[in-house]
């Protein structure tokens, strides 16, 4: 079945081959080029929840621009913010992110992961000197040493680990009463997507895997990871859970499942949000 990933799916064409041409992408900078209003990290929106687009003459002269591409022949750029807040998004973005349309989030997306990732390397994490934008933006170059930077991007598994037609799910600490999700976290360095599969939810609740499958990806600006989703098979039911990562960990049915994603009230869990890849893999559990 298709999934709807959000965050994924950017029209815009990232014109590669312009990025290293400085005269070619100076030659872009008319007022034919479209901005892209941002308030630090969070997107300016219209009532109706589109992006806002306004010219490069609204850009800060002396802040720095990131090049995302052409579309429909206007070049794009969006500005870097002078700090970056790398903390999870407030209530209020989730809520006006939930009007916005799937291509206008996967735009944003893009700017988002890539203007927070050049203010938080303004400086050179070898010698530590000054780094400038180059390439359009998708790469920083030390002032002071050769090094070269580029944009990164986190690896993180996403599991629904399922025994005897249930699932594991559990809830962090951070999530609204409630809530239960998809098991996640870093690939650590070594590591293959199956092993950081196994290992995390050995790590988190005690179950040991096996079989694990690759499902689907997500893009995740918050604050540049790239959510991996995968299906693991449980070797067994007794949960142990770490407390510094998991408040609770849980089996759940088949029907307990259904009730939770169709928003029933009686539900014995709230399911994740329909932007995060987790919902998604339900989802597709669901439809299996």
């Amino acid at each position: 079945m298709k999934l709807d990933i959000a965050f994924s799916g950017c029209r815009i064409d990232r014109a590669d081959h312009l990025r290293g041409d400085p005269q070619a992408l100076a030659a872009l900078m008319t007022h034919h080029a479209r901005l892209l209003g941002m308030g630090g990290l969070d997107p300016a929106l219209t009532a109706d929840g589109e992006l806002v687009w306004t010219s490069l003459a609204e850009a800060d002269p002396e802040g720095e621009l990131v090049f995302l591409g052409i579309e429909d022949g206007r070049a794009c750029f969006a500005p870097v913010p002078a700090i970056a807040n790398v903390g999870p998004p407030n209530p209020r973005l989730w809520q006006a992110l939930a009007a916005v349309s799937s291509e206008d989030l996967a735009a944003y997306g893009v700017a988002r992961a890539l203007v927070g990732w050049h203010a938080r390397h303004r400086f050179c994490a070898q010698c530590g000197g000054a780094t400038v934008l180059t390439k359009g933006g998708w790469q920083r170059n030390c002032t002071a040493c050769p090094a070269e930077h580029f944009p990164r991007t986190d690896p993180v598994t996403i599991m629904l680990v399922e025994h005897d037609g249930a699932l594991l799910l559990g809830r962090q600490p951070r999530f609204p009463a409630g809530r239960f999700s998809a098991l996640a976290g870093f690939v650590e360095p070594g590591e293959t997507v199956e092993e950081a599969v196994a290992r995390e939810v050995l790590e988190e609740a005690g179950v040991t895997v096996r079989d694990v499958t690759y499902v689907a990806s997500q893009p995740w600006p918050f604050p540049s990871s790239l959510m991996i989703g995968c299906h693991a098979i449980a070797e067994g039911t007794a949960i142990t859970i770490d407390v510094n990562e998991l408040e609770e960990a849980r089996w759940f049915s088949r029907p307990e499942v259904e009730a939770a994603m169709a928003g029933d009230p009686d539900a014995l869990f709230i399911a994740p949000p329909v932007a995060a890849i987790a919902h998604q893999l339900l989802r597709w559990w669901l439809a299996r």
